[in-house]
């Protein structure tokens, strides 16, 4: 939108210069040090909403920074004005596909507050699962806690799970006697809990260590939980019991990602190592199941499974920037999804918009879609103000995203106009 357009808006506000920061197209396409030296004692949440991640969006491009103000509108609990700032025409960009549902929020104007998340630390994993009769998001962080929030609203639900013996690298759900379980994985302790009530139900035997990553899956129809710590060793536990039941061998590093499947019938975990390698294992035996993949150039850090073109595939991540494509069946790497700057943290797949989709986040603060048959992006990268280090998607399709100490939630516009994923 050209300055002319902008300039004849100003002139028609009786409000004269502080009138521009009612004027969301000029906000998102003027240069950020025109748009500070203007008075905003009659705007303040809207000044505060533009300062919030100023550091980020001073020096990017207008799509950017539509996408960055409309996240901190939302962090400031603004759900209204951050659907119209993502609605802002931007040149050379289409309509913002996806639209905040709502956001947290640690950095804050002194007049207004943010929508606090209660982490004091970086939040390392997320989940969602459903809890009487509501669908929530589970967060864990470096700060030692774990917090539950309502999908739609993001009010808080509960009180935070604190006795967690170090910082929580990962968070699973599952469903055990019919009872929602959530399952933690920190510094020296994997611990199982009733979601319904918070209260700890068990500390799953053999972890004298941290643990890095966390895997379920239902084995010989039990609910099965899956972790390593220091000792290597990837035990399994019956999560209705909570006894170890097995063991996955045949490795010699650590387990720093592991995902499941169902092949031919048998369930499959692939865990990606701290050398860098990825290994199958027959959840049935524990046995692995051929040679393991020679992976990347130095630690993996996250995996995810899915069947691509009837063929069950990996898609892994890791601290070398990149994120590969693995045909499980022949153990060869069949492609590359390149974009990220930096480690990648998260990846998970998942149908959105009614199509087969990867998704990416990493430590560039940005979180990618990928179509993995073409092996390439999907439309603009969502940007955010801090590394993005855990990250998931419901089954309706919506993005949760852990950024920094914060927590958002996207969905996909209804507008008929809107750029697809």
């Amino acid at each position: 939108m050209s300055e002319d357009v902008h300039t004849a808006a100003a002139a028609s506000d009786p409000s004269g210069a502080e009138g521009r920061w009612t004027d969301l197209p000029w906000l998102v396409n003027a240069d950020p040090d025109r748009v500070l030296g203007l008075p905003a004692s009659g705007a303040r949440l809207m000044a505060a909403v533009y300062r919030a991640s100023l550091d980020v969006h001073r020096d990017a491009p207008p799509w950017v920074r539509r996408q960055l103000l409309a996240l901190d509108a939302a962090r400031y609990g603004d759900r209204e004005l951050s659907a119209r700032i993502a609605a802002v025409p931007v040149e050379d960009a289409g309509t913002e596909p996806w639209q905040v549902l709502w956001s947290t929020g640690a950095r804050s104007d002194p007049h207004f507050r943010m929508n606090p998340s209660g982490h004091t630390g970086g939040v390392g994993a997320v989940a969602t699962t459903f809890s009487n009769g509501r669908h929530v998001v589970v967060t864990g962080s470096k700060d030692r806690t774990v917090r539950v929030r309502d999908l739609e609203t993001g009010r808080p639900v509960g009180g935070a799970m604190s006795d967690l013996n170090g910082r929580v690298w990962a968070v699973a759900a599952e469903v055990v006697d019919g009872r929602p379980c959530v399952v933690t994985a920190g510094d020296w302790a994997v611990l199982a809990w009733d979601l319904a009530t918070r209260r700890q139900t068990g500390e799953l035997p053999g972890i004298n260590g941290e643990v890095w990553c966390l895997g379920t899956a239902v084995v010989q129809g039990r609910p099965c939980a899956f972790a390593s710590d220091d000792d290597v060793s990837v035990r399994v536990w019956d999560l209705a019991s909570g006894k170890q039941v097995g063991e996955l061998t045949g490795h010699d590093d650590f387990l720093m990602a592991i995902d499941t499947l169902v092949i031919d019938d048998r369930p499959r975990a692939v865990g990606c190592m701290s050398g860098g390698k990825v290994w199958q294992w027959d959840l049935t035996t524990g046995q692995p199941v051929g040679e393991p993949l020679p992976g990347h150039d130095g630690e993996a850090w996250a995996v995810a499974t899915a069947v691509v073109g009837g063929r069950p595939h990996a898609i892994t991540a890791g601290h070398d920037a990149t994120v590969r494509v693995w045909d499980l069946v022949t153990g060869r790497e069949v492609g590359r999804l390149v974009g990220h700057e930096g480690t990648v943290s998260a990846v998970v797949t998942a149908v959105i918009g009614g199509e087969l989709r990867v998704v990416t986040g990493g430590s560039d603060g940005t979180v990618c879609l990928w179509e993995p048959a073409a092996r390439r992006q999907i439309g603009r990268e969502l940007v955010f103000p801090a590394p993005v280090h855990a990250l998931t998607v419901t089954p309706e399709g919506s993005l949760v995203v852990g950024f920094g100490s914060d927590v958002a939630v996207l969905s996909l516009r209804a507008d008929p106009d809107a750029t697809g994923p």
